[in-house]
């Protein structure tokens, strides 16, 4: 009986507000599918970046844990190549791995490496720090000049992982509520 009136409820509401029920029934599945992979997965994110960097040295800037329970861990190389590898989530076997290689002479990823310049903490050390808040289902660098850190999705909530001392904060998404308001 409840989920049927929570069913309606959403029905009802998203009819009167334009469709904004159906982005919260999204985000709240895709919360529920991220729950579903981390329970099923046997490999953390720590472990998932140290099989990506053993199969492809270099500098890890974040790891995905997808539905389809494997993990995407995307690497700096070295001059202007990047990697993405892909760790099985249940074995930690790297299942392959794709090159990126800017072939312009931009370095597409160079936002990335000024953002890293002088950072103590790396991705490993940064899920390893946020896994205290809950299972570890996506991380990634946040290259933005002001604000530089590790944006951390575990499944108890989204977290922000300082790139010098490895504090981990709950992730304010009201700051970038209003850094796109002054864009627009």
């Amino acid at each position: 009986m409840k989920r049927i009136i929570v069913i309606a409820t959403v029905a009802a509401v998203a009819v009167a507000g334009g469709g904004t029920a159906i982005a919260l029934a999204d985000d709240a599945g895709d919360h529920r599918s991220e729950r579903a992979a981390a329970r099923d997965a046997k490999v953390t994110a720590v472990q998932a970046i140290d099989a990506a960097l053993k199969a492809q040295p270099g500098t890890a800037v974040s790891a995905d844990l997808d539905d389809d329970r494997s993990w995407e861990v995307d690497v700096l190389g070295t001059g202007t190549t990047s990697y993405t590898v892909h760790v099985d989530a249940g074995t930690g076997k790297v299942l392959g791995k794709e090159t990126d290689k800017d072939d312009d002479g931009r370095d597409d990823d160079a936002d990335e490496r000024r953002a890293l310049k002088g950072a103590s903490v790396d991705a490993r050390q940064a899920a390893e720090a946020a896994s205290a808040k809950g299972a570890v289902t996506s991380l990634s660098l946040d290259d933005d000049d002001r604000t530089a850190g590790w944006d951390v999705e575990t499944v108890n909530g989204d977290w922000r992982v300082d790139l010098r001392t490895a504090a981990v904060t709950a992730d304010d998404d009201r700051d970038d509520d209003r850094d796109d308001a002054d864009e627009d």
